[in-house]
């Protein structure tokens, strides 16, 4: 049997996993993918992805690639609309533009891609990084020990099997994960409240939609509840349908239960409000389950669970890949620095800590859109209120020794549009200049930590050096002043950072503020040294 040595071993070649292997492979931390299907998605799955997410693409260098991809697949400044048939009554407008309103939160957009237009460019750079990607392998069994993680792979082509030994294991093996089920770690939330179907089509629709600029179009009918999602060139789309109603008016969420072409074709006719000769082709069709829920750990020992097998949620919000990618950004950081040894292990514990409660709230969320939106007959039980999108989307807030706050509580969310900073957040995005050039306050943010500070900040930046060499971790410092390299055009940054001149900012790799001193210290060597030492869960280095 052959046997394979990686750092880190990942469960599943999809969104979350590609994406763990990228991030990974930007740290230099090599990792082996094993994908039981035969390459990337051949169904959209996922397909709105939001501004973080795009941030984070940023740091990878493919948010080009990924926009330029989007761009051939769907209409990108739409609506997000209901009506009880596309032809026929329009009943509401959520959003007139996909990023009506966000355009200055971030340097990134939120964009319409499938997963079939985005797993290559995730494949793609993973490997351009050095990953071992191989479809058509599946997990057998593992075990894990002080040691590390001892796993059997199979080829399902060749029927081979290779024995992996890594230090870590990341599941990404979906909603059904085995590897979730074989350490028990159990479920929590709302549960599975339909059984789904979504009908890949053709259909030429362009004299439906009109002049209309449309992204998402609910479908509020009388007999069943769904949306659309149509193609860039209005002749091909898809149909999710959630529920049926009866003309009793019992409703029956088990759609998935009778897949005759027939009735496919019934949902699509009768949800595009055309004629019973209109030509409709159903290409394809898949069942899935709506759902709510979490893990109720996100970490067991070496294995740390990922996207869809540490969380599900509804579509409604487009949350789901988002809030996988978002384990994949907070976990990649933290698996480099322990295995580089620059980090204790205690640090991974915050990746549970930290992504497992904003998870839980991002599956409350989209369950109450799915509420408001599509089946308001759903129980109720501590619904959650709606939160601003933007907030859910760009405003997790982290509550773990990875971050030092001045001891305040935190709150759950942190909308981006009060436009000040919060420590356990996201570093505010504000436009600045290097060189000539506009660039962002995140794409300061390279590998390791950065230190800002403003005009006055030299000592913060001298302390920057300082401590980085004796933790032997790099920690960039960068001034940020009207005459220095990077300038603030604006002058809003202190503002925004909330410090003075003389204070500084401490920004983990994954954007998220670590810490904050508002002004100058008396010891900024000792008082970095004690934030990044508490941070990475390493003894304070011995002072000569």
């Amino acid at each position: 049997m052959t046997e394979i040595r990686k750092p880190v071993l990942i469960v599943g070649g999809s969104l979350v996993g590609l994406t763990t292997s990228a991030l990974l492979g930007a740290h230099g931390i090599d990792s082996l993918v094993v994908e039981r299907h035969t390459g990337t998605a051949i169904h959209p799955r996922a397909a709105s992805f939001h501004q973080r997410t795009m941030e984070i693409f940023r740091t990878i260098g493919i948010d080009e690639k990924v926009e330029a991809a989007a761009d051939l697949e769907f209409v990108q400044q739409g609506a997000i609309m209901a009506v009880e048939t596309l032809a026929g009554k329009e009943l509401a407008y959520f959003q007139a533009n996909y990023n009506s309103g966000v355009e200055h939160l971030s340097a990134t957009p939120r964009l319409f891609i499938t997963q079939i237009g985005l797993e290559p460019i995730l494949r793609d750079r993973a490997r351009e990084y050095g990953a071992d990607i191989r479809f058509n392998t599946e997990l057998v069994d593992f075990t894990q020990d002080d040691d590390g993680i001892h796993a059997t792979i199979r080829s399902r082509e060749e029927g081979s099997t290779s024995m992996v030994h890594a230090d870590y294991l990341v599941a990404a093996d979906g909603a059904h994960s085995a590897i979730r089920e074989q350490l028990g770690i159990p479920l929590a939330g709302r549960g599975t409240f339909a059984n789904c179907v979504t009908i890949y089509f053709k259909s030429d629709v362009r004299s439906m939609i009109g002049d209309r600029n449309l992204s998402v179009i609910y479908v509020n009918h009388p007999e069943f509840l769904a949306f659309f999602r149509f193609s860039i060139t209005a002749d091909s789309g898809f149909l999710a349908v959630f529920s049926t109603k009866s003309a009793d008016g019992t409703k029956d969420t088990n759609v998935s239960a009778d897949l005759s072409n027939e009735r496919l074709t019934y949902f699509v006719r009768t949800a595009l409000g055309a004629p019973a000769d209109w030509p409709i082709e159903i290409e394809n069709v898949q069942s899935w389950e709506a759902s709510a829920g979490w893990a109720t750990a996100f970490r067991s020992g070496r294995v740390l669970l990922a996207g869809d097998s540490a969380h599900t949620m509804p579509p409604t919000g487009g949350f789901g890949g988002n809030t996988g990618i978002a384990d994949a950004h907070n976990l990649a950081w933290k698996l480099a620095h322990v295995l580089r040894g620059t980090a204790g292990t205690d640090l991974l514990g915050t990746y549970d800590a930290e992504r497992r409660p904003n998870s839980a709230l991002v599956a409350e969320q989209a369950y109450a859109r799915y509420v408001a939106r599509l089946d308001p007959d759903l129980p109720k039980e501590n619904l959650a209120e709606e939160l601003d999108d933007a907030a859910v989307e760009l405003g997790a807030v982290y509550g773990s020794h990875a971050v030092i706050t001045d001891g305040s509580e935190l709150p759950d969310t942190h909308n981006p549009r009060t436009g000040v900073l919060l420590v356990g957040s996201r570093a505010p995005h504000v436009w600045l200049e290097r060189d000539g050039a506009q660039l962002s306050t995140l794409d300061l943010v390279q590998r390791g930590f950065l230190l800002l500070t403003g005009a006055d900040g030299q000592e913060w930046c001298d302390a920057a050096a300082v401590v980085g060499r004796e933790l032997g971790v790099d920690v960039s410092a960068v001034s940020v002043d009207s005459g220095a390299a990077v300038s603030d055009p604006s002058g809003t940054f202190c503002e925004v950072y909330g410090i003075e001149p003389s204070g500084a900012v401490l920004i983990r790799p994954d954007d998220i503020v670590a810490w904050r001193s508002v002004g100058a210290g008396a010891d900024p060597a000792g008082a970095l040294r004690s934030a990044m030492t508490a941070l990475l869960a390493v003894p304070a280095p011995a002072m000569s």
